[in-house]
């Protein structure tokens, strides 16, 4: 999901308070859960990330929710202020950058792999191995199955894209043969 300037300026506070107090990973725990949960409750997600709802409502449900599940104040108020700024239904976006933060910042990389089947571990291995060999860091994959590649696997590495599909293949042998292929002067 493409972040918004708004997202990542978010993310990147949390993140920097988080630093600071040594809690990076406690809090992206939080904040994914919390995200699992609006994913799994309509009435949940409604009634805390729709603003038709007052901003006094929508905190008071915040904090018997944070309550029952033990959440941090770091959470809690940085929940708060994004309800006050009107900017939770940026939620997903905010949690997916603080998540890429963090593992930026731990020197783990995510590579988004799209695969024509499903990979079994062995074959994971390798292509995490590669990529970071490729990188010089730590990848993580995150892998999307999408059978029209035919056969191989595309892997997208920050601004690196790595196309081992054989869709991409045949077409290059395709452009080969009829003569389009790249100049050679």
């Amino acid at each position: 999901m493409p972040s918004s300037t708004a997202a990542l300026r978010y993310a990147k506070a949390l993140f920097s308070l988080a630093r600071d107090a040594r809690v990076v990973s406690e809090v992206r725990t939080e904040i994914e859960g919390l995200s699992t949960l609006f994913g799994e409750n309509e009435e949940l997600r409604h009634a805390l990330l729709t603003p038709l709802h007052p901003a006094d409502e929508r905190k008071s449900a915040l904090r018997a929710l944070a309550e029952r599940l033990g959440l941090s104040s770091l959470v809690v108020n940085f929940i708060s202020y994004l309800i006050d700024q009107r900017r939770l239904v940026d939620y997903a976006a905010i949690t997916a950058e603080y998540a890429r933060l963090a593992d930026e910042d731990q020197g783990l990389l995510t590579a988004e792999v799209v695969a024509a089947s499903d990979l079994d571990e062995r074959r994971q291995d390798r292509l995490r191995r590669a990529l970071s060999d490729r990188t010089g860091r730590e990848v993580r994959l995150e892998i999307e199955v999408d059978p029209s590649l035919v056969g191989g696997a595309i892997a997208k590495v920050g601004d690196l894209v790595f196309d081992g599909s054989i869709r991409t293949q045949l077409q290059h042998l395709r452009n080969n043969l009829l003569g389009e292929g790249p100049s050679h002067s």
